[in-house]
C-alpha cells in the first residue's frame, strides 16, 4: 500500500492543493499535525476522495473540536488525537507530531515505521529495523527562512520512502 505522509500544513492551501494533486496514486493519507484551521480537513477530504485519511494533532491545531467534528461530514477522515498506531501489510506503524517523542521510539526499534513532524526538517533515517520519517513541512518555512515544502510517499510492501519537494514559492523579504 502507498501511504502519503504530510505534516505541518499550517493553512498553506496552495502547497496543500499541489501536494494532493501529486499523491493520487496513494491509498491512504496520514497527516502528522499542525493543519491549523478546520477548513484544511475539507481540502484534504475533497482532494483525496474515497480513501482513508488519518490525522493526529500537533501543537498548532487551534480548534480540536471543529477539526474532530469534520469526521461526521467526511466519514473516511479519522482523528486520532496525538498518537496513531496501526499495522498495514504486516508493517507496524507509530505516528506522533513531535520529533523529540517519536525519535526515541524509532530508536527503540519497536515499530517498522515511525512518523513525525514538528521541527520543519525533512528526515528519512533508519534505526535498525525502524524507518523514521519526517516528511518536512508542507508550509515551506522553517520559522526563519523559506525552505522547500515536502512530503513523503511510503510503500508498505517494499518499505521504501520517496520524498517529493514542491517548487519554492516567492517569499517577500
Amino acid at each position: 500500500m502507498k501511504i502519503a505522509i504530510f505534516s505541518d500544513i499550517h493553512d498553506h492551501v496552495w502547497n496543500l492543493k499541489t501536494a494532493l494533486a501529486q499523491v493520487q496514486e496513494a491509498e491512504l493519507l496520514l497527516c502528522l499535525g499542525d493543519l491549523c484551521s478546520p477548513f484544511i480537513v475539507d481540502l484534504l477530504a475533497k482532494g483525496f476522495p474515497d480513501r482513508p485519511i488519518h490525522i493526529i494533532f500537533g501543537n498548532n491545531d487551534g480548534d480540536h473540536f471543529r477539526i474532530h467534528a469534520k469526521t461526521k461530514v467526511f466519514p473516511l477522515v479519522e482523528v486520532h488525537g496525538e498518537i496513531f498506531q496501526t499495522e498495514i501489510d504486516g508493517r507496524s506503524m507509530y505516528a506522533n507530531h513531535f520529533n523529540y517523542i517519536a525519535l526515541p521510539i524509532a530508536q527503540s526499534e519497536k515499530f517498522d515505521l515511525v512518523c513525525f513532524g514538528h521541527n520543519h526538517r525533512h528526515q528519512v533515517e533508519r534505526f535498525g529495523k525502524t524507518l523514521a520519517i519526517n516528511p518536512g513541512p508542507l508550509l515551506g518555512f522553517d520559522g526563519e527562512v523559506p525552505i522547500p515544502a515536502s512530503f513523503v510517499i511510503y510503500e508498505t510492501l517494499s518499505g521504501e520512502a520517496r520524498t517529493y519537494r514542491l517548487p519554492m514559492a516567492p517569499f517577500p523579504s
